[in-house]
């Protein structure tokens, strides 16, 4: 999952060589926080307008930890 956003997300940015993703530990309901980190000028295009883009990363990897019986949530940072 971890590659997965590191490529959606390198291929919006300016600095693919900003971008990081962390990992939390899983909570008590089993879900993995991702957290995605790039440049502060590319976090707009990471968001998109009216969060389109965030949105879109979120369903993706949702649907992708879905075929793999997991719980997920992304956050941008």
């Amino acid at each position: 999952m971890q590659e997965l956003l590191e490529i959606i997300a390198k291929g919006l940015v300016d600095d693919p060589s900003s971008v990081r993703i962390d990992r939390d530990e899983p909570r008590e309901d089993g879900t993995v926080v991702y957290h995605i980190h790039v440049a502060e000028p590319d976090m707009g295009r990471i968001i998109g307008k009216q969060g389109r883009i965030a949105k879109a990363i979120r369903t993706i990897a949702r649907t992708a930890a879905v075929r793999k019986e997991e719980k997920i949530m992304v956050e941008i940072d």
